[in-house]
């Protein structure tokens, strides 16, 4: 596996978190699973509005199966031995003081709160992989997401295993990706491209 090592002084915490496949495949207590969501509680938001709502499983709970199905096949066959599932979504409306506004930070605020719940899980020696291929429209109703919510992602969430147990074509790619360098992304004064 390549090391990250981080251009700047960062807390290892940042550098150890990366988006696996192989997962072991074993029951995550729930005790663990709300801490991930009691940090992600915890991020900053506009006007305090805290947008973001997560729906979860655990393997082999009651809503397990119904949560894998809605993952793209290319996803459900490696996230199907995580211990948990996420949906994560934002309320795009902003609704206080009699007021009912498009919430235009609703997006960056739960991505926010996503991020603190993966770096928790971390911390308790897990990993989360956030994933778009979900199947959007069927989530929405199967999940009973209500239109002013956007479903941003889902997430697998679990303990690493042996790269070993992943289909072929995912083993090679079974390594923390690395980052595009800083001045690549961050400059002083105006965009530069």
């Amino acid at each position: 596996m390549s090391e990250r090592v981080p251009a700047h002084p960062v807390d290892p915490l940042f550098p150890a978190r990366w988006s696996p496949r192989a997962f072991d495949a074993a029951d995550m207590p729930e005790s663990d699973l709300l801490t991930m969501l009691e940090a992600a509680r915890w991020a900053p938001s506009a006007f305090n509005y805290q947008p973001w709502r997560f729906l979860y499983a655990r393997r082999g709970d009651a809503h397990w199966a119904d949560f894998l199905d809605l993952l793209l096949p290319g996803n459900a066959r490696w996230a199907r031995d995580a211990s948990a599932l996420v949906f994560v979504l934002s309320d795009t409306r902003l609704v206080r003081d009699d007021s009912d506004t498009p919430a235009y930070t609703h997006s960056f605020d739960t991505g926010a709160a996503w991020a603190q719940l993966a770096l928790q899980a971390i911390r308790l020696g897990y990993h989360a992989h956030g994933m778009a291929g979900i199947d959007f429209d069927r989530a929405r109703a199967r999940l009973a997401v209500p239109e002013r919510f956007r479903i941003e992602m889902a997430a697998a969430i679990g303990r690493r295993a042996d790269p070993a147990t992943l289909p072929d074509d995912l083993r090679a790619r079974e390594q923390p990706s690395p980052r595009r360098p800083l001045e690549a992304i961050a400059y002083p004064g105006p965009f530069r491209g």
